[in-house]
Formats: structure tokens, C-alpha cells, sequence
């Protein structure tokens, strides 16, 4: 019984070496194996180049929601305590615009947090704050 376990597991273990060899054959010399090989770098180039691509309209698409929050918050705080009405409504439309696009902001950052993986850009706020 010891010598059938025996025999047994050596054919197992000389059937496995042939497999190995036959597949390092087949990827390494032969055409097709090539072939599969490449395309499954290119399947993985491209699944790469898609997500920096969405990474990248992400982080554009939020420097520009802050460019403007930034804009109109500087607005509001030139104009607010100014004499003139017409001014002080500047001020007022700026902050409602300032508003708007905080929560446009916080809101497009929590459907799209998942670019990053946590490794958010420096100049990448994760929350704009409203104005009061």
C-alpha cells in the first residue's frame, strides 16, 4: 500500500512538471501564447489609462468648482459691508452662487471619492464650507 502511494504521488508530481513545462512552452515560444500575453498587457494598459483619465476630469472638474467658490466668496466679503445697495447685492448673489457651488462641490467629492483611495491632492479640499 506504502509503494501505490508512493507511485502515485510521484506520477502527480511528474505530471505537474509537464503541465509547467507545456505552459512555459506554450506563453514563451509559440504565437499564440505570445499573443495572449499581449493582450492581456494591453486589456491592462487600458483599464490603467481609464482611470487616470477619470482621476484627472475629478481633480479638474473640483480645482474648478473651488477657483469659483473662492471667487465669489471674495466677492461677498469685498461687497457685504459696503454702503451701496447695488454692492451689497453683489455681495448677497455672490454668497448664493458661493453656496450653491459648496454644495455642488461636497456632493460631487462623496460620488467620487473613490478616484483617489484616500491619497487626495494637496490643493483638493474635501469639504468646501457654506457661507454663513
Amino acid at each position: 500500500m506504502k509503494k501505490t502511494v508512493i507511485t502515485i504521488l510521484i506520477t502527480i508530481g511528474v505530471l505537474l512538471c509537464v503541465a509547467a513545462i507545456g505552459i512555459g512552452i506554450f506563453f514563451g515560444a509559440t504565437p499564440v501564447g505570445k499573443q495572449l500575453i499581449v493582450d492581456w498587457q494591453n486589456s491592462l494598459k487600458k483599464v490603467d489609462e481609464s482611470t487616470y483619465e477619470t482621476q484627472r476630469e475629478v481633480e479638474n472638474t473640483c480645482r474648478a468648482m473651488i477657483t469659483s467658490f473662492n471667487s465669489d466668496k471674495l466677492i461677498y466679503e469685498q461687497y457685504k459691508d459696503s454702503d451701496i445697495e447695488e454692492e451689497r447685492s453683489w455681495a448677497n448673489n455672490a454668497k448664493i452662487r458661493a453656496n450653491q457651488t459648496a454644495s455642488t462641490y461636497n456632493n460631487y467629492i462623496l460620488k467620487n471619492s473613490y478616484v483617489w483611495g484616500g491619497n487626495v491632492p494637496s490643493d483638493i479640499k474635501l469639504q468646501l464650507e457654506y457661507i454663513a
